[in-house]
């Protein structure tokens, strides 16, 4: 059965339309190299239904799962446990029905569970005001440094090297359509991060200056010292936080001046779920930056009977009235995956939260001890919260391949996260959350005992 009603005449016409001479015109931005010339080999080019779906199930069974291995990955993507409630209570009628408020006045149930979502991403991140959400943190990341440049007009971005790398990569990638002048670095394996390094490139140019926190060796940056350099410069400072659950043990990036917080929020009430789809949460310490923000802003109001009301505040976005004064081209939030993580970070409470990043911290203090006994291996970290790097000695991308096969996942090799820097290759990323048992840890370090003897 066929799902194209369009006809090549139809085709034709379109492509005449737009000035495109045929459908290959349409992807002249994708490079070559990356194009398919025909059928996949080995691919056949039909199936029935029942026929893929059991082929698919094969495929399946190849995958080692996160449930089923002692499990140590991390670098932005967290394994946390989302108790079963959390799946209950978003699949309820009120929450699925009315799932994007393009007409406030009837989605009172979404606006009132944006309202308390944004809530708590700004005490979360201790910013003043919050959006309802965003795709991910890297695009969040982008949007930010967008608005950096829309608040202080300049074009000269400051990314530090222990920026989540595919984050600075949507940075770069974004850039080259705003011409924004991009400042990078490379990650240098030190036991603390390079915040003179860092200081020292920022200019009177600078629009802002991007800082993870904690960063991708799972280090935790001084925030206060760089806001102060920043703001001395008349540049922004943007904190981009991958692990929530760390801001039940840490200061907030906003509390340590930091004016634009920005990342990822997966780790509460998301599972893995192969890569997606995760939600970008956005907030802003100074109110007076507000207008500025990108994507969607609920707020709380009375109706005509004096009745307690949510409506849509702020939406500055291309699809609306005034869309050429649009801050961004998101359109949409990540309303699920917010609901998600607004029912669950209900359900845990500060106390909770504060009593999870106390058990995260606490188990990742007894793999690092019990790993850098492992001979050969060292911990690279003076401070982390529930991630660290560790040295091996050896390409650690052989390494975590090697562990996988024996039923352990290993982390997240350095080598993979910066192929172009070999510096790098020995370096290996753990991450431990409250779903890692003492017998977890015991068994990475026995695996790599043996593999590295």
């Amino acid at each position: 059965m066929r799902y194209l009603p369009l006809t090549q005449d139809d085709r034709s016409a379109m492509l005449a339309r737009i000035g495109a001479s045929n459908i290959d015109d349409l992807f002249v931005d994708v490079p070559e190299e990356a194009r398919l010339s025909g059928p996949i080999a080995g691919l056949p080019l039909h199936a029935s239904e029942m026929a893929v779906e059991k082929h698919m199930r094969r495929l399946s069974k190849k995958n080692l799962a996160a449930a089923d291995a002692a499990f140590f990955l991390g670098a932005g993507a967290y394994k946390h446990h989302v108790p079963a409630s959390v799946d209950h209570i978003i699949q309820r009628g009120e929450f699925l029905t009315a799932y994007t408020p393009y007409q406030p006045e009837i989605a009172q149930g979404t606006l009132q569970m944006l309202f308390e979502f944004q809530s708590q991403v700004a005490r979360l991140y201790g910013c003043a005001v919050a959006n309802a959400s965003m795709y991910d943190g890297s695009t969040a990341c982008w949007e930010a440094v967008a608005m950096a440049g829309r608040v202080t007009k300049r074009k000269r971005v400051v990314l530090s090297g222990a920026l989540h790398p595919h984050y600075a990569e949507v940075v770069k990638t974004m850039a080259k359509f705003t011409e924004d002048e991009i400042a990078s670095a490379s990650p240098a394996l030190q036991a603390a991060p390079d915040n003179a390094g860092l200081i020292a490139r920022i200019d009177d140019q600078t629009s802002c200056v991007v800082v993870q926190y904690p960063d991708i060796l799972g280090r935790i940056p001084d925030l206060a010292e760089i806001a102060e350099a920043a703001h001395a410069k008349g540049a922004l400072l943007i904190a981009v936080n991958t692990e929530p659950v760390a801001l039940g043990a840490i200061k907030s990036p906003g509390e340590l001046g930091a004016d634009i917080v920005v990342g990822e929020g997966q780790s509460i009430g998301v599972g893995l779920q192969f890569g997606g789809p995760y939600l970008g949460l956005f907030a802003v310490r100074d109110p007076k930056h507000v207008r500025q923000m990108p994507g969607r802003l609920c707020g709380e109001t009375v109706d005509a009977e004096g009745k307690r009301g949510f409506v849509l505040t702020l939406s500055t976005r291309e699809q609306h009235i005034r869309r050429e004064k649009a801050t961004s081209n998101i359109c949409t939030n990540s309303g699920l995956c917010a609901l998600a993580f607004s029912v669950h970070m209900t359900l845990l409470g500060e106390k909770g939260l504060r009593a999870l990043a106390a058990e995260n911290h606490r188990l990742a203090c007894l793999a690092a001890d019990r790993l850098a006994k492992v001979p050969g291996v060292s911990v690279l970290n003076d401070a982390f919260f529930n991630e660290f790097t560790l040295r091996l000695g050896t390409d650690a991308r052989k390494v975590v391949r090697t562990l996988a096969d024996r039923g352990v996942l290993a982390g997240v090799s350095l080598g993979r996260l910066f192929p172009a820097h070999e510096e790098l290759a020995d370096g290996l990323l753990v991450a431990v959350t409250e779903t890692t048992t003492e017998e977890d840890i015991e068994m990475l370090a026995s695996a790599l005992e043996e593999v590295l003897a």
